[in-house]
């Protein structure tokens, strides 16, 4: 028969396994919703692209970060 220190124990695994999928699920759901603000910011860098004069915008950016005197 489990003593009263044996069920206090088995509560407190139980309490830390719980702990440890709340903590896992809070994970996946920040790394989820990073990949959504990703592929959107993708998805816009990829619509103000094609509105310019056939110049990526990562090539815009570099050109006019280059110095040329």
């Amino acid at each position: 028969m489990p003593t009263r220190l044996d069920n206090k124990l088995s509560d407190l695994i139980h309490e830390i396994k719980e702990i440890k999928k709340e903590m896992i699920f809070q994970a996946i759901s920040k790394a989820s919703s990073g990949k959504n603000k990703i592929r959107r910011w993708k998805t816009l860098g990829k619509k103000l692209s094609s509105t310019w004069d056939k110049v990526s915008a990562v090539e815009e950016i570099s050109q006019q970060r280059e110095k040329t005197w």
